[in-house]
């Protein structure tokens, strides 16, 4: 967890401030300055030769958009609380409220381990590297 702390303490304002990501924090309500856990969003794109056959049908040969999440974590205290969980939800809501204004075909991650890699694939994340353990998300209709 060090290295996502020197993350949340150095680069954050950085990488918000020059458009490379953003970062969402939930902090214990009783503790304000507690942060419980964190993702970043950022741009996108999955070449077509990375998604399942039936999620290419209809695509254009060209960069597919995406938003990909990036380290999304918690705070060890706060593990097997359902966390994960509740940010990955607001994190496809804020991705879906953007897809009115932008295109977004689908969802990114990249996990880190198998475990990361099967909580992705329980809520429907699709392989579509498994060498880099990279997943997507195809958002459906909007």
């Amino acid at each position: 967890m060090e290295v996502l702390s020197r993350y949340l303490r150095s680069l954050v304002a950085q990488r918000r401030a020059n458009g490379m990501a953003t970062t969402f924090v939930l902090v214990d309500p009783d503790q304000p300055d507690w942060i419980l856990a964190y993702y970043t969003l950022s741009a996108a794109t999955r070449s077509l030769e990375t998604l399942t056959k039936a999620d290419r049908e209809g695509l254009p040969a060209y960069p597919i958009p995406a938003v990909r999440v990036r380290r999304l974590a918690g705070a060890a205290s706060a593990r097997r609380q359902g966390i994960g969980e509740l940010l990955l939800r607001n994190a496809i809501e804020r991705i879906l409220q953007v897809r009115g204004t932008l295109g977004v075909f689908a969802v990114v991650f990249e996990a880190t381990n198998a475990a990361t890699e099967a909580f992705y694939r329980k809520y429907r994340f699709c392989l579509c590297d498994a060498d880099t353990r990279q997943l997507y998300l195809p958002l459906g209709e909007g």
